[in-house]
């Protein structure tokens, strides 16, 4: 019998549809309501935060906090170059002036790097939870303190920070957990993302988890983030159905970024079963992984725990040891032609043309280049059988060696 593995499929089953027949049949609500405050609560729990602010997309909540810190043309934001380029994005299009910086063998943003490029004009840090790996926020943090003399406030928000604000793009890391604490919680504000390939999607969608020290009050900032969200409105669809609270103000000069309840629906349904069924099988999947390639000492395997992190087990991203782009390449063509669905996580954004533009060079990001060329992700999703993973090792262990024979050839 002929197995076809695809790279990716959303969970859609009987729990999924359930809630959606129920929010589409029982609650008369599609835009924002009941559902999305359901799962902004839910998902608060989850983390161990104070409020959660489900939005449209990763990029919207991103752009929310940056607008909210008050990030302008001419200050700086650093991030991993080894990442999706809406990282860089989010700030671009605020006006910002993006500073990419190196990578770990870990994928993850390298400290050090970050600590040569911090300026007076240093405003914001994303760090970048590649794969569903959490970074070092404690080394992070520390690095942020002790650069605290060089930050130079211009906005209020600022000011009460005292310092650089870490973003967790955490868009990978549902789940995942350092020093005994999730995802979410970790730093100041994290963004989730539930894109389709997530490992909790709600099609398209993303969240906000304020996690801010004092003097912040994180429900006060929660309720400017919902208002901000929906074009500056101070009340929602879902506020104005309360007797007599039909009237509402402008207050801000806000976007459009709320979540719909067809799509919480979705989320809803995965969150409630994801601590207890869904994370442990992805993290069961990528232990078959990592068992079936542990033999081979040209699989660089990614990382599932250390000492004081376990990762979401978002994506499975293996590098070939010692092997170039081209035959990179060539193996994901070989894994293609017999049904095995492969990714690339990420073509480094210094090599795209509109970053080339702005003046970001490849040679300037060593370890990202080195690890973009030897890695490919391998599928990795909750109705993917244990058989199939077999399957995928199988068809990756002949495919490395076929081309490398041919290449020797």
């Amino acid at each position: 019998m002929s197995i076809s593995v695809p790279y990716c499929l959303p969970l859609i089953d009987e729990a999924v549809v359930a809630e959606m027949n129920d929010t589409l049949l029982n609650t008369g609500w599609l835009t924002s309501g009941p559902k999305v405050k359901a799962f902004e609560e839910e998902l608060a729990t989850f983390c161990g935060v104070e409020k959660v602010l489900a939005v449209n997309s990763w990029n919207s909540g991103t752009q929310l906090m940056l607008r909210w810190f008050g990030i302008k043309p001419g200050d700086e934001v650093i991030i991993p170059a080894y990442t999706y380029s809406a990282t860089a994005l989010a700030a671009i299009n605020l006006g910002a002036k993006v500073i990419m910086v190196d990578v770990g063998d870990d994928f993850n943003i390298d400290i050090e790097k970050i600590a040569a490029a911090i300026t007076p004009k240093t405003k914001a840090i994303i760090p970048v939870d590649i794969g569903g790996l959490p970074c070092d926020y404690f080394e992070l943090e520390k690095l942020v303190t002790m650069h605290q003399h060089l930050f130079m406030p211009t906005h209020p928000n600022q000011e009460a920070l005292g310092r650089i604000l870490i973003l967790s793009d955490a868009a990978h890391s549902i789940g995942a957990t350092y020093n005994g604490k999730r995802s979410g919680a970790l730093t100041d504000v994290s963004v989730f993302s539930f894109h389709s390939v997530k490992n909790i999607t709600t099609g398209e969608g993303g969240a906000v988890c304020l996690n801010l020290p004092a003097p912040f009050d994180n429900q006060e900032v929660y309720k400017f983030l919902k208002h901000f969200h929906l074009y500056g409105q101070t009340k929602s669809a879902l506020d104005k159905t309360k007797a007599g609270k039909w009237r509402y103000d402008i207050v801000s000069p806000g976007m459009k970024a709320n979540m719909n309840d067809i799509c919480a629906s979705v989320g809803l349904s995965q969150l409630r079963r994801y601590e207890k069924e869904l994370l442990p099988h992805r993290q069961q999947l990528f232990t078959r992984y990592q068992d079936g390639l542990s033999a081979y000492d040209w699989a660089y395997r990614p990382t599932l725990k250390t000492a004081d992190k376990i990762s979401s087990a978002h994506l499975y991203m293996l590098r070939f040891r010692s092997v170039t782009e081209d035959q990179r390449d060539a193996i994901i063509d070989y894994l293609t032609e017999n049904k095995v669905g492969t990714s690339v996580h990420y073509i480094p954004m210094a090599t795209f043309t509109y970053f080339k533009s702005i003046g970001y060079d490849i040679a300037d990001y060593p370890n990202t280049y080195k690890n973009y060329a030897q890695e490919i992700t391998l599928p990795l999703y909750n109705t993917l059988s244990e058989e199939k993973v077999d399957y995928v090792i199988d068809q990756t262990i002949k495919a490395y060696k076929t081309v490398t024979k041919k290449i020797i050839a």
